[in-house]
């Protein structure tokens, strides 16, 4: 499918590896030219080559701490006119509310709820004077389905889920579209991280442990970050333009509700 966006302008943010690499593939396969961030520069340039390499597109890479004025100037004036962007952020570390303090809360808001906000701020603007943009926000299947010792991101994501739910509905009009794309578990560094968190906990291998978790899904697997790529470029296309405001859950059905 031609997903109509070839020539467009996107920022991916958290963009060096994982999902966040995963959907800026995908949008450079449509022929989308990049501004991809992270904070390590050397990762960051090693995938900007390699998805130039694989695809012919510019990328431009821009190691910064997105999460800061100073980084989200960097990324937004490499970047010039945007047509798409998308949001995404390292979720806050997992653990127990009473063990968590103000500090803990204010730099899980500021990344995963403040931050996106901000640039989308910077962008839509624009997009509206276009007439054609497209905002990703990459939360979690945890806005549906809360995870207990994920509190920190439960409440940051939540909160920026609200946010967009009265504005994508404002910018729509103008062929502007803003969805949020929620991952279920997902083979990434950060869903390896809390399985080792939990088999450690429970006296269990690794191995052994996740396994056992990839099997109770329904689809007897965790997702692979291709398939969560190939679906942000297509709510990132000419075919979207009817989606706003919606949650779209990838979670293999591990969520049990009907609606």
């Amino acid at each position: 499918m031609d997903l109509g966006i070839k020539g467009r302008k996107a920022i991916v943010c958290a963009a060096s590896k994982g999902l966040g690499k995963a959907c800026a593939m995908h949008l450079a396969e449509a022929g989308v030219d990049l501004v991809i961030n992270s904070r390590t520069k050397e990762a960051i340039e090693a995938t900007a080559a390699e998805i130039a390499k694989a695809t012919g597109v510019t990328v431009i890479p821009v190691a910064c701490d997105i999460t800061t004025p100073e980084g989200r100037k960097q990324v937004l004036d490499a970047a010039g006119d945007v047509d798409i962007l998308v949001n995404n952020a390292g979720g806050p570390p997992p653990g127990n509310f009473r063990d968590w303090e103000i500090e803990d809360w204010e730099k899980a808001v500021n990344a995963n709820m403040l931050t996106p906000i901000e640039l989308i701020k910077s962008t839509v603007d624009g997009m509206i004077d276009r007439k054609f943009g497209r905002i990703v926000n990459i939360t979690s299947g945890a806005v549906k389905a809360p995870i207990s010792y994920l509190g920190l991101s439960n409440g940051a994501r939540a909160g920026l889920t609200g946010f967009v739910a009265g504005v994508a509905r404002e910018t729509v009009r103008h062929n502007v579209t803003i969805n949020g794309l929620l991952p279920g578990p997902f083979a990434t560094d950060r869903l390896h991280g809390n399985l080792r968190l939990q088999a450690e906990k429970a006296g269990r291998t690794f191995e052994d442990y996740a396994a056992e978790q990839a099997g109770k899904n329904p689809a007897g697997r965790f997702g692979e970050p291709d398939e969560f790529g190939a679906t942000c470029a297509f709510m990132c296309s000419v075919h979207a333009g009817f989606m706003t405001g919606q949650n779209i859950l990838l979670d293999g059905g591990a969520f049990p509700g009907t609606l």
